[in-house]
């Protein structure tokens, strides 16, 4: 289940309840689900309760209980619990995350919306701009591909925002920098901040667009690497964390009772959180004008891959053979590498598979 689906469900547990007349209110248009502020409280979790006790006229935990027990068993939530004055924390299913990978897989180029894998992966400089034109223009090209990704045609110019400027104009800062480089100091810094321009390139992981650009190459090569040893990606458990520093999952003969779900261990769900809310991060760039977000989300998601991958080796070593947890761990992988391509396309910078 991903977040839009999940909203989705609580949307219609709210409707259910407003039809049975368990609650007098608005139904909203639509709920936010976010991952929750601390670990430990589930996978997602979603104000809405509290959102709805002032027109409902009752306690929030009064709402929340009324729509957990809505929820409670539906399809892909494990399990529904209410936290603080009425907040709803949910605990998704074993096969989310497999159905996550599948979904992202299936959609390729164009998950996260429309057209969002098909950036220009180009930088274009526009003759003759003064240094404060030089982010206005990226920004206003990339906020165009942002508005076509979230589906959004009714934008106006006016609430474009209101940057700070930038130091060279585009055609210097792409000579200095390169284009890669050059895009991603003008787009990475809030609106009002100002564009802090370094002395020269850094091809290494102190480069936060080096470490996402390195991250999407590494995928490739995992899957180059996989092909050579005769497998291909497959959707499925990822496994345990190797116990004695191997890449092999722990034996079947050793099971690890006490051991959690492995979607709740920290590395894998955070790669699948960074993985599940794509789709609304480009949404909320569109809303807010700020393709700040979509450049920061790229930088989270190629820190988890690379936590993950740490952990969870998708590769066998030495003499093993591909096992099925191999298989599902470079799936998870490759879904990654989709997250990074299409947002680097939307904003713009190459996606290469060598560096």
């Amino acid at each position: 289940m991903t977040p839009a689906e999940l909203s989705r469900t609580v949307l219609r547990s709210v409707r259910g309840a407003v039809e049975e007349q368990e609650l007098s209110v608005p139904v909203p248009a639509r709920i936010v689900v976010e991952p929750p502020p601390r670990p430990g409280c589930g996978d997602y979790a979603s104000n809405v309760a509290l959102q709805l006790a002032g027109p409902a006229g009752r306690p929030a935990r009064e709402v929340a209980e009324i729509l957990r027990n809505r929820l409670v068993g539906s399809a892909g939530i494990a399990r529904v619990e209410i936290a603080g004055p009425g907040f709803l924390n949910f605990t998704l299913g074993d096969g989310a995350l497999i159905a996550l990978v599948r979904e992202v897989l299936a959609q390729g180029d164009g998950y996260g919306g429309p057209s969002a894998g098909q950036g220009s992966g180009a930088f274009r400089p526009v003759a003759g701009s003064t240094a404060a034109d030089a982010r206005a223009a990226v920004v206003a090209e990339v906020l165009a591909q942002v508005d076509a990704a979230a589906g959004r045609s009714d934008c106006q110019v006016d609430g474009h925002p209101v940057l700070a400027p930038a130091p060279y104009d585009l055609a210097t800062l792409t000579a200095r920098l390169g284009p890669d480089d050059a895009r991603w100091v003008l787009l990475r810094p809030v609106a009002h901040d100002p564009v802090r321009v370094p002395e020269r390139p850094v091809q290494r992981e102190s480069n936060p667009r080096f470490r996402v650009q390195y991250a999407y190459a590494r995928v490739r090569a995992l899957v180059r690497n996989a092909g050579e040893l005769g497998f291909v990606s497959e959707p499925g458990d990822v496994g345990f964390p190797p116990t004695d520093g191997g890449s092999s999952p722990a034996a079947p003969s050793a099971p690890l009772p006490s051991a959690p779900a492995a979607p709740s261990l920290p590395s894998l769900q955070a790669l699948q959180t960074s993985l599940a809310t794509y789709p609304s991060v480009i949404e909320v760039a569109a809303r807010l004008r700020a393709p700040d977000r979509v450049v920061r989300h790229l930088e989270a998601t190629a820190d988890a891959f690379f936590r993950w991958h740490d952990v969870f080796p998708p590769l066998p070593v030495g003499q093993q053979k591909p096992l099925a947890v191999h298989r599902a761990r470079l799936a998870l992988a490759e879904a990654s590498g989709t997250v990074l391509a299409n947002g680097l396309r939307l904003l713009g910078i190459s996606a290469p598979e060598h560096l």
